[in-house]
């Protein structure tokens, strides 16, 4: 077992893996810092709703998580949901003012991941919310260009081109 194993840091990431409430709130009245990143720039709040834990997403939120973190690849808890396919979250995090249009390396945002990844749903609420449709990653696709290299008839009709 490591020594490492017990350290309050990495309880934090396990409980906001396993979404355990109890945990997250014990460790947050104990003084802990909720933004920490890990080696690979996950913050908590990225772990949690990555793994579409509503609750555990709300209570680090109401403790003041960065809901704009950026991991070392310039993602984003919204962009992780969005991949994901977790609305309820992405609601969450946008109510709590995640930025719809930060960028990560590559140049993709939360819209792009859901229109890649065929979250409808998600790409609505991303839409409804007002996501930037011009934005332009870096290979020079925007997330309309994505729509139509999936070949997403229900993505382009919400886009208004079909």
């Amino acid at each position: 077992m490591s020594f490492y194993a017990n350290h309050p840091d990495d309880l934090l990431f396990d409980a906001a893996r396993k979404g355990d409430v109890s945990y997250i709130n014990q460790l947050i009245a104990s003084g802990i810092d909720i933004n920490i990143q890990n080696d690979k720039g996950f913050s908590p709040l990225i772990v949690a709703a990555y793994d579409g834990h509503q609750d555990a997403t709300k209570v680090l939120l109401d403790a003041n998580a960065d809901v704009n973190a950026q991991d070392v690849g310039g993602n984003t808890a919204l962009m992780g949901v969005s991949f994901k396919g977790y609305p309820e979250v992405a609601r969450l995090l946008i109510d709590r003012g995640a930025d719809l249009n930060l960028q990560n390396v590559n140049g993709g945002t939360a819209l792009m991941f859901a229109v890649q990844f065929g979250r409808n749903q998600l790409v609505k609420l991303l839409l409804d919310y007002g996501a930037d449709t011009s934005i332009r990653n870096n290979r020079d696709q925007n997330a309309l260009d994505l729509a139509y290299q999936q070949g997403n008839e229900e993505v382009l009709q919400l886009f208004n081109v079909v």
